[in-house]
């Protein structure tokens, strides 16, 4: 008796009468019954999140911003979650929110304090607050959906920062652009200082040179008002003495004076009568009888003998107007004597106090040298300065960045938001329950295995009895599970491809590794059966929840505790999962090799070990006629 009959003869054993028909059926369907509904229900819950009741409230007073505009970025907030569609949104108060909370009505609520848009706009003011967002769970309602409320709020909260961030970055840069704006201001004063420095400089070398001129003169001009002061001291004593001779001078002319104007008043009046007298003697020598002839010639003679008279008195007249003269001047010269004399003391003391003004003046002049030297000093490092001053303003107002606004926006947001996720999936499951379908698939197909042996008997007695070799009976043992266990996972593919609409990268590869995890699986399930009998289903059951923990179907099997990690390795589920990933989302790879080699050796290790245990069963024992336990 081969193989292939054994396992024929059991199949026609289950499928003879209705009821075993019925039963075989639902073995066949089990796997299709525990996948593809638990797929289906969660294909893709995070698609329905909007079916999930959460509420909002804000008791936001609102707050100015640093421009002097009132904000309520509470109510922006709340207004934006609302439009979201993300959740049922319900806007209601703080009560209603955690009554509904507690009881169930609301799986999440999210509260807005008073301060907020006052603690969240006081950085602009200098003044730093940090804003609160409240989150109130109820893990009695459903913890996965509290979970699912803190990366919300997490969101809300980095969304509400990017935004505050990116307008606060806009201020700044565009204060950037203020600060450009005034710094170029200031580099054309400080270019226009510079300019006007370097012409100080300028006049302020002439000045000094000047100041240099004006101590080296005032020096001189001291020196010669005090010899022009000593000098002049004598001069009141000298000038008076000058006044007094003067005078005497004056005096003596006007004698002079009177006495010439006394003898040209004595010559005219002689004139005067010598001219009388001619008169006379004309009548007189008339009346005698004399011609004219003889008159003429007595008086020609007569003023022949007068012209020294004449000319005496033209030279005492003369004399007379130049004695005059001179005593008139020697008049004047002693009053003009005198007013010097009078006016001596104050020359003097006029002369004195311009020389001590003089010494003044050249130690004033002294200073102003010494104080323009300072200047020169200072006015050469103010030109410097300012020099400097310029070349930095130019050299910093090139650093300061004066971005246009499509730019400055730009950039406020990337302060706000510096980092971006490009997201390069190698591969993807897409939905929540394609990314849980290599692990249900997996359980499915144990399962189905499992269920198999509560109907077929691991090994055939009429075999055994027959004696046919512990191989064949093994295999045909096993190859009648098998049959159904591959009709398990092919209906439980078309299921949950085409009913539930799981896509399937590798649809042969993904239906063949399939076949080899059922093949596999059957073969352990088997071999527990056929070695242990009614304690071998205890202990697939044992297994089954050993890889639930163990095989990292849901979380990456990394997170499982330490001790754990020798189960992830040593059972094949483990495997299989892997497997069902590669080929459901990217295909085959070097990879899965590995995972097809471990399931063969569970398939050659299942087989080997039902060999065994259908050796064992050829010797009969009162413990295998009367078990003492029959499931």
């Amino acid at each position: 008796m081969n193989a292939f009959r054994i396992a024929g003869n059991e199949l026609r054993r289950l499928s003879t009468g209705t009821l075993p028909k019925l039963a075989m059926f639902a073995l066949v369907m089990v796997p299709l019954l525990y996948a593809s509904f638990y797929l289906y229900a969660n294909y893709d819950p995070y698609g329905r999140l909007d079916k999930l009741p959460a509420a909002v409230f804000t008791e936001d007073a609102g707050a100015k911003d640093s421009s002097g505009a009132v904000r309520n970025v509470g109510r922006e907030v709340t207004d934006e979650l609302v439009k979201s569609g993300t959740f049922q949104w319900h806007q209601v108060s703080e009560k209603d929110a955690r009554d509904g909370v507690r009881d169930d009505k609301y799986s999440f609520a999210i509260g807005i304090p008073h301060d907020f848009s006052k603690a969240l706009l006081s950085s602009g003011n200098f003044e730093p607050q940090q804003a609160t967002i409240t989150l109130t769970t109820n893990d009695a309602n459903n913890y996965l959906a509290g979970t699912i409320a803190k990366q919300v709020a997490d969101q809300v909260r980095k969304t509400i920062a990017e935004k505050v961030g990116s307008e606060a970055a806009d201020k700044f840069l565009v204060g950037f652009s203020t600060i450009y704006g005034k710094i170029s201001e200031a580099t054309d004063g400080a270019t226009k200082l510079a300019d006007g420095a370097a012409k100080l400089q300028t006049g302020q070398h002439q000045l000094a040179d000047g100041a240099s001129q004006l101590a080296s003169g005032s020096a001189s001009l001291a020196t010669g008002l005090g010899t022009l002061k000593s000098s002049t001291a004598q001069l009141p004593s000298q000038t008076q003495k000058l006044a007094d001779g003067a005078g005497q001078v004056a005096d003596g002319n006007q004698k002079i004076a009177d006495a010439a104007s006394a003898a040209a008043s004595a010559s005219g009046d002689l004139q005067g009568r010598l001219d009388s007298y001619r008169a006379q003697l004309n009548t007189q020598l008339h009346d005698a009888g004399l011609s004219d002839s003889q008159v003429n010639d007595i008086l020609s003679r007569l003023d022949q003998l007068r012209t020294p008279v004449n000319d005496a008195n033209g030279k005492i007249q003369s004399a007379n107007g130049d004695v005059q003269k001179l005593a008139s001047g020697a008049r004047q010269v002693s009053d003009g004597a005198h007013q010097l004399a009078s006016a001596s003391p104050q020359l003097a003391n006029g002369i004195a106090q311009a020389s001590d003004g003089a010494n003044q003046l050249r130690d004033g002049s002294a200073k102003l040298n010494d104080g323009e030297k300072t200047a020169v000093t200072g006015t050469d490092q103010l030109a410097d300065g300012s020099a400097k001053l310029r070349d930095g303003l130019a050299a910093g107002l090139k650093q300061i960045p004066n971005p246009d606004d499509p730019t400055r926006t730009a950039t406020a947001n990337t302060i706000a938001d510096p980092v971006a996720v490009t997201s390069n999936g190698v591969a993807s499951a897409g939905t929540y329950g394609a990314g849980l379908a290599p692990f249900f698939i997996s359980l499915a197909t144990w399962i189905g295995a499992f269920v198999l042996f509560l109907l077929i008997r691991p090994l055939s007695t009429r075999a055994l009895t027959a004696g046919a070799s512990p191989l064949r009976v093994a295999l045909g043992g096993w190859m009648s599970s098998a049959v159904l266990g591959l009709g398990q996972v092919i209906v439980l593919f078309a299921a949950v491809t085409w009913l539930v609409g799981i896509h399937v990268a590798h649809p042969l590869g993904a239906i063949g590794f399939a076949c080899l995890v059922s093949l596999a699986f059957t073969s352990i399930v088997h071999a527990l059966n056929a070695l242990f009998g009614a304690v071998g289903k205890f202990l697939g059951l044992v297994l089954l929840v050993l890889q639930l923990v163990s095989a990292g179907g849901t979380f990456p099997w990394q997170t499982i505790p330490d001790a754990l990690y020798p189960l992830h390795i040593v059972l094949p589920m483990g495997y299989a999962i892997d497997g069902f990933r590669h080929l459901l989302y990217t295909g085959a790879s070097m990879q899965i090799l590995g995972d097809i080699g471990v399931l063969v050796a569970y398939l050659v290790g299942g087989i080997l070990l039902s060999t065994l245990a259908a050796r064992k069963h050829r010797v009969w024992s009162v413990s295998a006629l009367k078990p003492e336990l029959s499931l």
